[in-house]
């Protein structure tokens, strides 16, 4: 459990155990004030009265039925605590599966569960053993005491239970059950017990999953989010756990075989997880797609949380050196925006493609130029799909994301800055080019933003790279291009959008270099002399 998990329940205990202090000490002040009033202010007959209220009070007389009350009031306490216990919780299992389990394993819930069973038991214990002629007083005050307990706790336990109920928590209780369970299932060296976690671990997974659905279909933006969240969080605990991991966990058991999301699978691909090790990360992924498809269209807000998540995921895999899981990484980015491109939503791929700028760079960052060139293969490849498909904007969206890129690789001085420049440069080649204007004039104004830069930085060679790969471009095109460009002088675009930054904004010092840019293309024939020199 993190620590502030742990913080979170000493709070919740500390909560319970005040509240009930608090209702005790009430009882016992209002009793004893009123008590006291009466023994002096209403004595008994003359010559009876004992000493003080206390020695009143505790001259318990055997004849009356008080004893046998308590047996009465603790069975009629403890009946309506589990009836209104079983009703919560069974209409909770109606929503979330798996909640009576873990509300059964949960310390405070089997404490107040005991503590009513024994206090009802030993009060009929209590009753069988007063007589007339011997009353065990000392007995009779811890049975009055812990029916008091019983009573007192009813109301901050009926607190808890509705804390313990609350979606969140239940996400939180589900996600520190599947990374203590992954935990000790991955140091097993037994078989059968590995295999039995496994198959533990799988369901805790479908769990999130299905309560992120759920929330999507009841539209609830703030439960799915948490659940998205609780399954990014699971997985990056997973890889501190990862490398003391026995060989045993990383083979695919009988239960996750068996597994819908598994079962379709050939061998070979099976195999192949086992040796990459990754079928904990896959299993992960694989919720989050079916979670994504679930929200495309429809809370477009859980699509963008799981690819943020997603990225979360491939930056931990690169702190742990994790090349398999970076790849798996890619491969289901790669899936979000192959999903949303048949759902025509642009919207939403927009903010995948942020999430995956953002990715590469931190490859860059991190001095991973490989895995940052993998990242900036698969973004153009989907803006030239996109381009295909008459999503221009996307495609626009692709050109400037790689502008960034490439930008960033300049400024780290990245082994793969040139490459990645030369697949940017990609971007509107023919044959993909087939007549839409607009679209190639985005891609064109994220290359002319590039040049500048590299103007800006006094890289003349870079930047007539990209002159000479716009030599070809008609005029209009040309000054269309400038003028825009020019004209950009406020970096917030005027509508509010979710990257914050308008995508033409260049800073003055930059905006500048575009007269000596669009004074080379003038000049194409010197351009491309220098060009073959």
């Amino acid at each position: 459990m993190r620590p502030g998990m742990r913080q979170i329940d000493r709070e919740t205990y500390r909560t319970f155990a005040l509240q009930a202090a608090v209702l005790a000490w009430a009882a016992l002040v209002v009793f004893w004030t009123f008590y006291a009033l009466d023994f002096y202010l209403m004595p008994g007959p003359e010559g009876r009265a004992p000493a003080g209220p206390l020695s009143r009070y505790f001259a318990f007389d055997p004849s009356t039925d008080s004893v046998s009350t308590l047996v009465g009031v603790n069975t009629a306490v403890f009946g309506l605590v589990i009836t209104v216990v079983s009703i919560i919780v069974q209409l909770s299992a109606e929503r979330y599966t798996g909640v009576a389990r873990m509300f059964l394993r949960d310390r405070i819930n089997i404490y107040v569960a005991a503590y009513y069973v024994v206090t009802g038991v030993a009060s009929v214990w209590l009753s069988a053993a007063s007589h007339s002629d011997y009353v065990p007083r000392l007995t009779l005050l811890v049975m009055l005491s812990m029916t008091m307990g019983g009573l007192v706790i009813t109301m901050p336990y009926f607190g808890y239970v509705f804390w313990f109920l609350a979606p969140q928590n239940l996400i939180r209780h589900i996600r520190e059950d599947a990374i203590k369970t992954a935990d000790n299932g991955a140091r097993e060296q037994d078989r059968e017990d590995c295999y039995k976690a496994q198959a533990q671990s799988l369901f805790a997974l479908e769990e999130l999953t299905d309560i992120a659905n759920n929330s999507i279909s009841g539209k609830d933006k703030i439960i799915a989010s948490a659940a998205v969240d609780a399954l990014k969080d699971l997985a990056i605990e997973y890889l501190k756990v990862k490398p003391h991991a026995s060989e045993v966990w990383f083979s695919i058991g009988p239960e996750i075989r068996q597994n819908p999301d598994f079962v379709a699978m050939d061998s070979e691909s099976l195999a192949d997880l086992e040796a990459r090790r990754t079928w904990v990360e896959w299993k992960v992924m694989r919720q989050y797609l079916s979670i994504y498809n679930e929200a495309l269209n429809s809370m477009r807000d859980i699509n963008y949380v799981i690819a943020i998540d997603t990225r979360y995921i491939g930056e931990a895999a690169v702190r742990a050196n994790d090349s398999e899981l970076l790849d798996l990484v890619f491969r289901f980015m790669n899936s979000y925006m192959r999903s949303t491109l048949n759902a025509r939503d642009v919207r939403t791929a927009y903010n995948v493609l942020n999430q995956y700028r953002k990715l590469a760079e931190s490859m860059l960052a991190e001095g991973n130029p490989k895995a940052a060139l993998e990242a900036v293969k698969h973004m153009k490849y989907y803006g030239l799909l996109s381009f295909d498909m008459e999503l221009s904007f996307v495609t626009e969206t692709v050109a400037y994301d790689l502008s960034s890129i490439a930008q960033l690789a300049n400024e780290l001085a990245s082994p793969a800055e040139q490459a990645i420049l030369d697949e940017f440069l990609e971007l509107d080649r023919p044959p993909f080019v087939r007549g839409n204007d607009k679209a190639l004039l985005g891609v064109r104004k994220a290359q002319v933003k590039l040049a500048a830069h590299y103007l800006s930085t006094g890289q003349e060679a870079r930047a007539r790279s990209i002159a000479y790969d716009m030599r070809d471009e008609p005029e209009d095109r040309l000054r269309k291009i400038r003028w825009q460009l020019e004209n950009v002088e406020n970096k917030d675009f005027w509508e509010i959008i979710d990257r914050g930054r308008n995508f033409e904004y260049m800073p003055p010092a930059r905006r500048q270099q575009l007269a000596t840019f669009f004074n080379w293309l003038d000049e194409r024939d010197t351009l491309a002399a220098r060009r073959s020199n």
